[in-house]
């Protein structure tokens, strides 16, 4: 959920089709995990298949980048079927077109697209397929990073709300909530920067239309920030967080309890999650092999939480390889590779998205640097500790 590793992580689809495929499937001793590519990813170097978010009742979102590195959003049925998709005006050139990053129970879909000018806008796709573009008030119209972006796996919520952030013309990011309706409300955190690469950056909404995220103030430090549905902004810090440039607190999603979960580099410019209850008591964690040299971005990145507090995410260990971890509620947390994941600097493990019933959702990277997404079940057989029950 830090914009800053997100962007490190270059995420990469073909005209509509239904089409099943063969799936790899691998069980080891506290796990099965099925790996799979959508029709048409390409398989060079930054192509493939990326999985960001799994729905409550099994379909899993994401998008491809294809042969041309043009990328097009999927949607993966339970039993393996694809839908590929567009969004009208998506470009056809390299690096241009649609993802997806979020869905809710209801089988509804938003991200962003760029378009044949490089300007990027949001749209919403129904579970029936119709696609809506918008652009929220004062996004900029040039090239990217200019323009308006539902980006994270959980910013849109049961009831349809959209939340992001649009960068203008001046690089200065806004926060927005888009209603169900298409109505728009545009905020800033008071302490946000208003240079370019700073402002407000929204992550996540709750099912009663909180949001939070993080935002960049005039120092380039980073701090969370809590978005009551009355509009009411609040600002925290987790305990060690660092206070220089790029560093700081990253809000990043919600348990039905009100806790959020995020990351945050400390002083050392290494990462750690957190939860904070509703109350703000913190909990920090690490994964126990993550790595920890000074400056080096490695560390602990939860990505994904589920009603229960069940928490997802992936750790960078100290040769800078990527490995996912759950975390259950009471603080339990298991390492765990996928097969055919790359053990390359900055390859491997990228987990995304948490089931109610502790199904996990991403992509790896092969030695190759190819994407393919996979989806590891809840044991249900083993001590309890990945037995999450969710709502």
């Amino acid at each position: 959920m830090n914009k800053f590793y997100f962007a490190k992580t270059k995420l990469l689809l073909v005209p509509a089709a239904i089409i099943l495929i063969a799936l790899a499937i691998s069980t080891t001793a506290a796990q099965t995990i099925t790996t799979f590519d959508a029709p048409g990813a390409g398989t060079g170097p930054g192509q493939g298949t990326y999985a960001t978010n799994i729905a409550p009742s099994g379909p899993i979102i994401g998008f491809t980048g294809d042969a041309n590195n043009v990328r097009h959003g999927f949607i993966r049925s339970r039993d393996g079927g694809f839908t590929i998709f567009d969004a009208p005006g998506a470009g056809t050139a390299a690096f241009q077109g649609t993802r997806a990053y979020a869905t809710n129970p209801s089988g509804t879909v938003t991200g962003w697209f760029n378009d044949s000018a490089g300007a990027v806008h949001g749209y919403v796709r129904s579970n029936q397929g119709a696609i809506t573009v918008f652009d929220a008030p004062g996004a900029g119209t040039g090239p990217f990073p200019q323009g308006t972006f539902p980006w994270s796996p959980e910013i849109i919520n049961p009831n349809g709300a959209i939340t992001g952030w649009s960068t203008d013309s001046a690089l200065v990011s806004h926060g927005f909530l888009r209603d169900r309706n298409g109505g728009f409300t545009t905020f800033d955190v008071p302490a946000a920067g208003t240079g370019a690469g700073q402002g407000t950056f929204p992550f996540a909404i709750s099912f009663g239309g909180e949001i939070t995220g993080f935002y960049t103030d005039a120092t380039n430090a980073n701090h969370g920030f809590l978005r009551d549905n009355k509009g009411v902004i609040t600002t925290y810090d987790a305990p060690g967080a660092g206070t220089g440039p790029g560093q700081g607190t990253f809000g990043g999603g919600f348990a039905s309890s009100g806790t959020i979960m995020g990351n945050y580099y400390d002083a050392d410019n290494l990462s750690h999650g957190f939860l904070m209850d509703k109350h703000g008591t913190f909990t920090t964690f690490d994964a126990p092999d993550a790595g920890n040299v000074p400056g080096s971005l490695q560390g602990t990145y939860p990505f994904g939480i589920n009603t229960s507090g069940a928490i997802t995410g992936w750790y960078v260990d100290e040769a800078n390889v990527n490995h996912g971890f759950v975390r259950d509620r009471q603080g339990a947390l298991v390492e765990f590779e996928v097969p055919g994941a790359g053990t390359g600097p900055f390859q491997g493990v990228n987990a995304y998205s948490i089931a109610p019933n502790g199904a996990v959702t991403g992509f790896y990277l092969d030695p190759n640097n190819v994407g393919h997404g996979f989806v590891r079940e809840a044991d249900r057989s083993a001590s309890g500790l990945l037995q999450f029950r969710g709502q």
